[in-house]
């Protein structure tokens, strides 16, 4: 008599029950939707896997920390430097200068400057201004004629989008829009107005992103089209592809490339449809010291490329 169920009672299978919790807690509540990445990096970890920092020469970077917010730094490089040619070969010439940094480091506020012994001063800010707005500004001065140039951007963040507007020299202007539309999904939209050249643009964006994949297009009024793909097979290695593409130019570049985080080291490489193959190698050897190996081969330019590096600090 313990065994049997009283009338009226009905018994809910614990499969049953588990299937109606799981659906309850996959409904999309779009008014808590998350806030998407900004505009201008939606391609972000395909980039971070196909277009590797390469350099060619030696490099040896160096910071000083003078308290928890301000430090300084010092790089040399030396090696050789494209020069514009009409022929189909690469000219080089060799090169070296040094270049001094200072930074301020602040939870509100980022200061970072550069000069270099060619007379280049490069000039970055990051200001928050609010919680939900902040000031970027970034600027070059060369000794070079019209090479100078700056630029301000306003960006604010929403609950579920972001929205950027931007100006520079050369009355150029810019404003970006992205909104997450579902849990995974985001879409936005650009315009700018470069006044120098009297020409603008609008373009347009998609982003769908899961804990394994990324997946992004991207398509503008100049022509271009981009699109890229990234896996995540585990925490420490993921594989990426793009695909670029001028319906004015007809021009098509395709690209596959892969980024591996070991315990001591990380390492970066693609290889495209133009016979271009790049690597990049980052191993810590103590805490502080980083060793840096670059190495890129272009065939059809005949052109090869190997730089090592230290960086301290």
């Amino acid at each position: 008599m313990a065994g049997l169920v009283p009338p009226g009672i009905t018994t809910i299978p614990a499969d049953a029950s588990k299937t109606a919790h799981t659906k309850h807690e996959e409904k999309t509540d779009y008014m808590n939707l998350p806030c998407p990445i900004p505009y201008e990096e939606i391609h972000r970890e395909a980039l971070m896997s196909l277009k590797p920092e390469t350099f060619e020469g030696l490099r040896f970077d160096f910071t000083k920390g003078l308290n928890q917010k301000f430090s300084l730094s010092h790089s040399v490089f030396m090696g050789p430097t494209e020069i514009p040619s009409q022929s189909a070969e690469t000219i080089k010439i060799p090169t070296a200068h040094y270049e001094f940094g200072a930074n301020f480091i602040d939870p509100n506020l980022m200061l970072i400057g550069r000069v270099l012994t060619d007379g280049r001063l490069n000039a970055r800010v990051k200001w928050d201004l609010t919680d939900n707005l902040a000031l970027k500004a970034n600027a070059q001065l060369t000794n070079e004629p019209h090479m100078s140039h700056g630029m301000v951007n306003f960006d604010y963040k929403g609950k579920d989008y972001r929205s950027q507007f931007q100006m520079g020299n050369g009355a150029l202007f810019g404003a970006s829009y992205i909104q997450s539309v579902t849990p995974h999904l985001s879409l936005g939209g650009e315009v700018f107005w470069a006044g120098q050249h009297r020409k603008s643009g609008i373009g347009y964006a998609a982003r769908y992103e899961t804990d394994k994949m990324v997946a992004t297009g991207q398509v503008a009024s100049t022509g271009m089209v981009a699109l890229s793909y990234v896996q995540k097979v585990s925490e420490k290695v993921s594989l990426a592809s793009d695909l670029m593409y001028n319906y004015m130019s007809r021009e098509v570049t395709s690209s596959v490339g892969y980024d591996y985080i070991l315990r001591q080291c990380r390492l970066r490489g693609k290889i495209d449809s133009n016979g271009c193959t790049a690597a990049y190698l980052e191993e810590r050897l103590n805490m502080g010291l980083n060793f840096v190996l670059s190495a890129e081969i272009d065939h059809r330019k005949k052109d090869y490329k190997f730089g090592f590096g230290l960086t301290v600090g």
